[in-house]
């Protein structure tokens, strides 16, 4: 069997390499968890084993500090297409947050305009690799909190849609304020014709899931929670709904106990659209090699269940439907 790799679920700035990391936050002067390189890339191991998820962002601290100029967003994206063309991914969606890099002085546009250098300058450097960004708004507490660039996000998001730009996200803390309340940011993305995905079902419970399928989310950020719900995981088969599994992640931030007791080959039996991805490369220690193997090793898949997975993630994925036909063909059972 043969398919090809495809990533919907990746963070850029979880998935800076971590010489990158170093290097850059050595030239700023930023505070170190370690002395070394190698002692930094051990404290990611140990570190990334947080008690929940809301402790595994604050790792994202330091990623973010190090990507604040235009010429540093443009180099981890470009080093993280080279590293994904390296590794024999067919397409990825990356996604990142233009507000939180505007720290010192970058305009949510210019982050987004350097993002797409990247991509420009990684696309031309790694011929047959297909990459798609996504512009993620962001929960961090109760919705008012950064409601002006959470908006600011989603009316940029139109602007770029089909200029390397192809959706967007609600990323970060769940379950501060209900889910429901962002519901007015996606409708503004539903106005600008922008396909979206959304963070739900993960820290939180099946609850969530529904408030996004029920503002239109036909993707779920991880959203494995929906298994405690038979009704709701029934409803979303039957909707074609697809989850943007990371298993690895799971794990790391204790919303599954382990790769064993992951529903997500429950949810696919179901007719779930489930689809397994990497999360953050970088902190997560992982690529998509890595998870597949603990797909079929550790959480009951089989070979042809990561082939019908692919399906489902090609089918899923914002790119053109051509698009989507030719990567559908490179599938050989």
């Amino acid at each position: 069997m043969k398919f090809p790799k495809i990533d919907l679920h990746l963070h850029l700035d979880g998935s800076i390499r971590p010489e990158t990391a170093w290097e850059m936050a050595k030239e700023l002067g930023c505070e170190l968890p370690a002395d070394t390189l190698e002692g930094y890339k051990a404290w990611i191991r140990a570190a990334t084993n947080t008690p929940n998820v809301n402790e595994y962002l604050k790792l994202f601290e330091l990623p973010i500090q190090i990507t604040q100029t235009e010429a540093a967003l443009t180099r981890v994206t470009r080093e993280l297409i080279e590293q994904l063309h390296g590794l024999g991914t067919a397409y990825a969606e990356i996604r990142f947050a233009p507000q939180l890099h505007t720290r010192t002085g970058l305009t949510q546009r210019q982050a987004i305009e350097a993002v797409l250098e990247g991509r420009r300058q990684g696309l031309a450097a790694c011929p047959g690799i297909r990459i798609g960004i996504l512009l993620c708004m962001m929960s961090v507490g109760p919705e008012s909190v950064n409601w002006d660039a959470n908006m600011e996000t989603a009316e940029l998001a139109p602007e770029f849609l089909g200029r390397g730009v192809v959706g967007a996200d609600l990323a970060g803390a769940e379950g501060i304020v209900p889910l429901k309340n962002f519901a007015p940011l996606f409708q503004k993305l539903q106005e600008g014709k922008v396909p979206y995905t959304c963070h739900a079902g993960d820290s939180q419970g099946p609850e969530t899931v529904r408030d996004a399928m029920d503002f239109g989310a036909k993707r779920i950020g991880h959203g494995h929670h929906i298994f405690d719900d038979p009704a709701l995981s029934r409803r979303a088969a039957e909707e074609g709904v697809v989850l943007e599994i990371c298993p690895t992640s799971n794990i790391q931030c204790h919303t599954q106990p382990s790769y064993g007791e992951h529903p997500a080959k429950q949810l696919l039996d179901m007719g779930v659209g489930v689809t397994i991805n990497t999360d953050n490369m970088a902190l997560a220690g992982v690529d998509l090699d890595t998870e597949y193997r603990h797909c079929v090793e550790e959480m009951g898949f089989t070979e042809a269940d990561l082939v019908k997975m692919s399906r489902h993630s090609i089918r899923a994925s914002f790119l053109p439907e051509e698009e989507k036909a030719e990567l559908l063909a490179m599938i050989v059972e």
